[in-house]
């Protein structure tokens, strides 16, 4: 699974400029609609446009790739619910190929029927279904370039004693797993904890994109529970609620994850 940096109730203004694509916002709720990046052109000849977009294709494994097809004018969407900036870098470079192919810009307010469809599906190791129950995938808030980030949440307590111990075990984990921030809000009472733990990574670029494998994570985190007297969830309900913090462990990114700037 991929975690981060990502895009979807709005355009990352300011990082990303384009002339062809234009950014359809998700809106979510019942409308459950994919973000997405799409272009209206016209091409001199479709089929080897294709070809060398297809080529392009295979530099962006993990992105999603859409095409409607009507002899010599395509609709081409990227798109999904989690759009990381390799998404964005793959319109950039599909933008250069469309300059150099003397590409014309088509009005979306016209009516296109497509006539055959080519679609790109994202590539990968299939790491299977979520086995923890006790990992949440979470987004987020609006952060910096309207980012949001999608993170891994776990809701446990702990005797005080072996908060420190169990922290810095978790560092170690996010180190063999992947993961490059860890940071997480807590609540003291008596000789007990309850901690909120947020597990996640920073912006997720073509050639820096790290893939983070929940259940090899979640086992290695439920393994602590023979270590430690650790229970999964909060105790005495909202009272003690883990509200203090960030407390920052790792880092990376800060800004298009803990705050908007």
């Amino acid at each position: 699974m991929i975690l981060g940096a990502y895009w979807y109730f709005k355009f990352p203004e300011s990082l990303y400029h384009f002339r062809f694509f234009k950014f359809f916002e998700g809106y979510g709720g019942h409308a459950d609609n994919a973000a997405e990046l799409a272009a209206r052109v016209q091409v001199e000849n479709a089929d080897d446009f294709i070809v060398k977009l297809e080529k392009l294709k295979t530099q962006f494994k993990k992105a999603f790739l859409h095409l409607n097809i009507n002899e010599n004018q395509l609709i081409i969407s990227i798109g999904g619910y989690v759009l990381f900036d390799f998404y964005f870098q793959l319109a950039l470079e599909i933008e250069e190929l469309l300059i150099r192919e003397h590409a014309i810009i088509l009005d979306f307010s016209i009516p296109f029927k497509s006539l055959s469809t080519k679609a790109y599906h994202t590539e990968g190791e299939n790491m299977g279904n979520n086995e923890h129950r006790f990992l949440q995938i979470i987004g987020s808030d609006l952060k910096k370039n309207n980012a949001e980030n999608l993170s891994i949440r776990i809701d446990c307590n702990l005797p005080l004693s072996d908060k420190e111990f169990f922290i810095n075990d978790l560092g170690s984990i996010c180190r063999e797993e992947n993961l490059n921030v860890f940071y997480y809000n807590d609540y003291d009472f008596y000789n007990h904890c309850n901690l909120m733990l947020f597990f996640t990574n920073g912006r997720q670029k073509k050639d820096s994109i790290q893939t983070v494998n929940l259940n090899s994570f979640g086992d290695k985190v439920r393994q602590l529970t023979q270590k430690y007297p650790l229970h999964f969830g909060h105790l005495e309900g909202l009272k003690y609620y883990p509200q203090n913090g960030p407390n920052i462990e790792l880092m990376v990114d800060e800004e298009y994850i803990l705050s908007k700037k």
